[in-house]
């Protein structure tokens, strides 16, 4: 008999010891750009620019808020842009200590959240003032441009001069009646004086002429208004109605001798 196999040999050896199935490692390997479609690498590229051109506009208005939110903080909430100086123009009757105190923003305050229309009117309240505007000139002061009332009359009061602008607003008080302004006696000189408006009435109307030979009007009552001239000659004007026709009669005969003229029926003329 033929030997047979021999007993006790494993398969898969190899020689007189066992043999060992090789153990099989993985690596990742980088493709080669040749390894990718041109098509599918010009498909992403696409991908790629339409995702950047929907993120810049966010990334955009981002940065102009982030800008924007400190720049207010800066101008809003900080004193780098506050008040540092109150400049006044055009003011004689008041002085500008008189306006900044009565513009009433504390140093240092942003300039940014001055109440421009609020300070313009407490500026207004002063009484020589008719009007004030003010403005911001960065980076901190206030403008404040002011327009005094005008004078138009000057009645006497106390031992003094009380100076009335054309609403009758008594804006000035002074020892002697200025230069070029006539002289109005009444009683109470104001705004809501009957009196007062019916003299500011008449002076309106008055002529040229008229009124550079006007020396006093005086108010006696609503129908009793006067006018004197140079000279101590006297208008009779009565109430304050039809101003102009009147005006125009007594132009027309300043020329008269005469102490009286009395217009205050202008169709019927009188004189003495």
């Amino acid at each position: 008999m033929s030997p047979g196999p021999a007993r006790g040999r494993t398969a898969g050896t190899d020689g007189g010891g066992p043999r060992r199935n090789p153990v099989r490692r993985w690596q990742l390997v980088r493709a080669g750009s040749d390894a990718v479609p041109p098509s599918t690498r010009r498909f992403m590229a696409r991908a790629r620019q339409r995702r950047m051109r929907a993120a810049l506009p966010w990334a955009v208005a981002a940065a102009v808020l982030a800008v924007a939110t400190l720049v207010a903080w800066t101008v809003l909430g900080t004193g780098l842009f506050g008040v540092r100086e109150v400049r006044v123009v055009g003011a004689e009757l008041v002085t500008p200590v008189e306006v900044r105190e009565a513009a009433g923003v504390p140093d240092g305050v942003p300039l940014a959240r001055v109440d421009l229309a609020a300070t313009g009117r407490r500026i207004g309240a002063l009484a020589p003032v008719e009007r004030a505007t003010v403005t911001r000139d960065w980076p901190g002061t206030l403008v404040v441009t002011v327009v005094e009332r005008t004078g138009v009359a000057a009645v006497p009061r106390d031992g003094q001069f009380v100076v009335l602008d054309a609403d009758g607003v008594v804006f000035r008080t002074v020892p002697r009646a200025p230069d070029g302004l006539p002289v109005v006696r009444l009683a109470t000189p104001g705004r809501d004086d009957p009196g007062t408006r019916a003299a500011l009435e008449v002076l309106a109307v008055l002529t040229p002429p008229l009124r550079a030979e006007l020396t006093e009007l005086t108010v006696q009552g609503l129908a009793r208004i006067s006018l004197t001239l140079r000279g101590d000659r006297t208008v009779v004007w009565g109430d304050a109605t039809r101003g102009t026709d009147k005006a125009r009669v007594a132009t027309a005969l300043l020329g008269r001798k005469a102490d009286t003229i009395d217009v205050s029926a202008p169709d019927v003329v009188t004189f003495k």
